[in-house]
């Protein structure tokens, strides 16, 4: 099969399994979509304190069906569950270091303690292997904000340790201007899963080295990399010292570069759908904890942008396109005025690709629920058998050679391609 034979079965093959598989809206998949959303922590109540649990450990992750591939986690997913506190609530987190590497936690947005502020050697020691630490803090703002590593940020970031945390406000202004009754949290980040693999065996291999020296009492701040002052640092590199970004000293010479790109850990076709039924109103809230930024286009409807870094918009605007920079939080009020099933998606289609292949990576899309399902499936005879999830090879054979032609170059712009052997 050649590239274009390949591009023409993959086109029909592929549109298909975004939009139309035949029990999109039955309570099966409705209810299995809810698993393509962070999961709330649970919390106990200590007195005033409401007190959460979050570990980190090694995970095996796998954001399309059959890629899979080592990384980091909090409380084995991607991304981490969700905490959700009223503002005012007093939280108490206790972070539980399960793996061989060093781990802090930033509460991105929140306005913290700066003790509990989760930078190492800026507001703490970093949580060493087989370590605990307890975080504690009043939760203000309110808004949508998220929580990820500190330590060995570039890394442990694409590795993905990141997770929302959402500070409710119970008399919400979004709430009383777009009354809402559903609501669903996206998560954006970027992957490289090469950088991923090589930087962790890196790290896991220079901590051995590390815990064997501090068991001897050898390590010194110059292997920590840290010094009191710059004085100290020169002195260090007049005596031998080397920093860590010389060229002989770069473990990687290269950057991340992101070759996975996800919607809640998932990428296409396992990215979660927004349901909206028409004359309802759905507040999303997005959140980007990766590295490049996300130009996120919808279709067939403009939105309210309502909030932006989880501070309420006092004059909301409307656009079909918002730009979700890194570290960015943005939320949305969607009004179910335009019934169908919707791409959302970014539009810079290189972050819309699965190991550089086309679809996948952060490609979702808006369902009605009351969409008619006459609406869902288009007659076998109309030319255009991609929508119809029933269609066979033996419904595109009754095709005649016209039919596929125009369908060809309705895809690709050129009647002439070689046509789909369908008798073969």
């Amino acid at each position: 099969m050649d590239r274009r034979d390949f591009l023409a079965t993959g086109a029909v093959s592929t549109a298909g399994m975004l939009f139309f598989p035949g029990n999109l809206l039955a309570k099966e998949a409705k209810t299995a979509n809810q698993t393509r959303f962070a999961q709330p922590l649970p919390y106990t109540m200590d007195g005033e304190w409401k007190e959460f649990e979050l570990y980190i450990d090694l995970h095996t992750h796998e954001p399309a069906p059959g890629f899979k591939y080592h990384t980091l986690a909090f409380n084995d997913m991607i991304p981490g569950p969700e905490i959700r506190v009223n503002s005012g609530d007093k939280v108490r987190v206790k972070f539980i270091n399960k793996t061989d590497l060093n781990h802090t936690i930033h509460w991105h947005g929140i306005f913290v303690p700066w003790r509990m502020d989760g930078v190492p050697y800026v507001s703490q020691l970093p949580v060493m292997p087989k370590n605990e630490f307890i975080y504690e803090f009043v939760a203000e703002p309110e808004g949508t904000h998220f929580y990820h590593c500190h330590w060995g940020t570039l890394m442990h970031m694409q590795a993905g340790m990141f997770g929302s945390l959402i500070v409710e406000n119970p008399k919400d202004p979004i709430k009383e201007k777009f009354p809402y009754e559903r609501e669903y949290t996206l998560v954006y980040s970027s992957h490289d899963t090469n950088y991923i693999r090589e930087e962790m065996n890196g790290m896991l291999e220079r901590m051995k080295q590390r815990s064997y020296l501090m068991k001897q009492g050898r390590f010194t701040s110059e292997q920590w990399g840290v010094f009191d002052n710059k004085e100290q640092f020169l002195a260090s590199m007049e005596n031998g010292y080397q920093p860590p970004y010389v060229t002989n000293r770069r473990s990687n010479a290269e950057l991340p570069q992101a070759n996975w790109f996800t919607v809640n850990g998932k990428s296409y076709p396992s990215t979660p759908y927004l349901f909206i039924k028409s004359g309802e109103n759905i507040r999303v809230r997005l959140i980007n904890a990766g590295a490049e930024t996300h130009h996120l286009h919808l279709h067939g409807h403009d939105f309210w942008m309502v909030a932006d870094d989880g501070v309420p918009l006092e004059h909301p605007w409307k656009r079909n396109t918002v730009p979700l920079t890194p570290g960015k939080t943005f939320d949305i009020i969607i009004e179910g005025n335009n019934r169908g099933v919707w791409t959302f998606h970014d539009h810079d289609t290189r972050k819309v690709t699965n190991n550089g292949l086309y679809p996948g990576g952060n490609l979702l899309a808006l369902v009605y629920e009351d969409l008619p399902a006459d609406e869902l499936i288009i007659s076998k005879h109309s030319g255009n058998p991609m929508y119809n999830p029933n269609a066979g090879m033996g419904d595109m054979k009754e095709m005649d050679n016209q039919k596929m032609g125009n369908m060809n170059k309705m895809m690709f712009g050129d009647d002439k391609l070689p046509k789909i052997a369908l008798d073969e």
